[in-house]
């Protein structure tokens, strides 16, 4: 648990130094689209150091889902939206308001009924058909991608939302069904590439989604695809569970850190002014 709530700090902590990084970036007198206002963010120290935090983030990320259930990291790293928040509201003097702050409260409490409640790592490796559904899955995000990009609006945040959230839970659970860091067995596995497939569609969903999209909604459903089906998948095939006696306080505590994070949702992109987001889609890269 402490390694999930590591990844969350990690990866709330980036979106707001790329988005520092991304701002400068943005105010420099040099012209070009936005490829050359990427390469002028990668030579500022915020944008490496954000980049760094994130893969520390998925190395933590990685450990947490070898050690807890699913439910409870996929929870912690819906968390990472209050990281962001007041990070974002130190460094960046976003104002937050009242109900905001008690969001983040909110987030704390249920993530702290998951620590009490969760229990090991599921023992079980699931049917051998999962990790071919996994593989099914990250390409049906892939097509779901292309359904979403011919819409407009929240409708089309929304859905290309979900699908990120979607394939990044099929890296929690592919991480799961991985059995050996050996390169023969790893590269042999269905489970790897679902993992490499998901995880790529995933962030290419994001982006899409932030570039012309509302970023509330775009978020809102990365958090619910993310979360609510790997705890399922975690709970039903691979031998999930909470402390005896603990179940309730464990759905309670995930519903609560969920629905804080929901609210939180338009921290998904720290601002870079006050009425403008500047996205971070490496945050769940994982």
């Amino acid at each position: 648990m402490v390694c999930a709530l590591g990844a969350a700090v990690c990866f709330g902590t980036a979106t707001v130094l790329q988005a520092m990084a991304a701002r400068a970036a943005a105010t420099d007198e040099a012209g070009g689209g936005d490829a050359a206002l990427l390469l002028r963010a990668l030579r500022q120290w915020r944008y490496i150091a954000g980049l760094a935090l994130d893969g520390l983030g998925f190395l933590f990320q990685i450990a947490a889902l070898r050690s807890v259930p699913i439910y409870a990291v996929g929870a912690a790293l819906a968390a990472s939206l209050a990281v962001t928040a007041v990070v974002a509201a130190r460094l960046l003097r976003v104002r937050l308001s009242r109900p905001e702050w008690a969001a983040v409260a909110v987030v704390c409490a249920g993530l702290a009924m998951l620590g009490l409640a969760s229990g090991a790592e599921g023992d079980r490796q699931g049917p051998r058909w999962l990790a071919y559904a996994m593989v099914a899955a990250a390409v049906g995000v892939l097509l779901l991608g292309g359904v979403g990009g011919r819409l407009s609006g929240r409708t089309r945040a929304l859905l290309l939302g979900l699908g990120a959230g979607l394939g990044f839970g099929v890296v929690e659970v592919s991480v799961r069904l991985i059995g050996s860091l050996r390169p023969a067995e790893l590269f042999a596995g269905p489970a790897t590439y679902a993992l490499l497939l998901g995880g790529g569609a995933a962030f290419l969903l994001l982006t899409s989604a932030l570039q012309r999209g509302s970023v509330t909604t775009a978020t809102a459903g990365m958090v619910i695809g993310e979360t609510v089906g790997p705890a399922a998948v975690g709970v039903i095939w691979l031998g999930d569970h909470t402390r005896a006696g603990l179940s309730w306080l464990a759905a309670l505590g995930f519903t609560v850190a969920v629905a804080g994070a929901l609210a939180l949702a338009r921290f998904g992109e720290a601002p870079t002014t006050e009425s403008e987001t500047c996205v971070s889609p490496e945050e769940h890269a994982a």
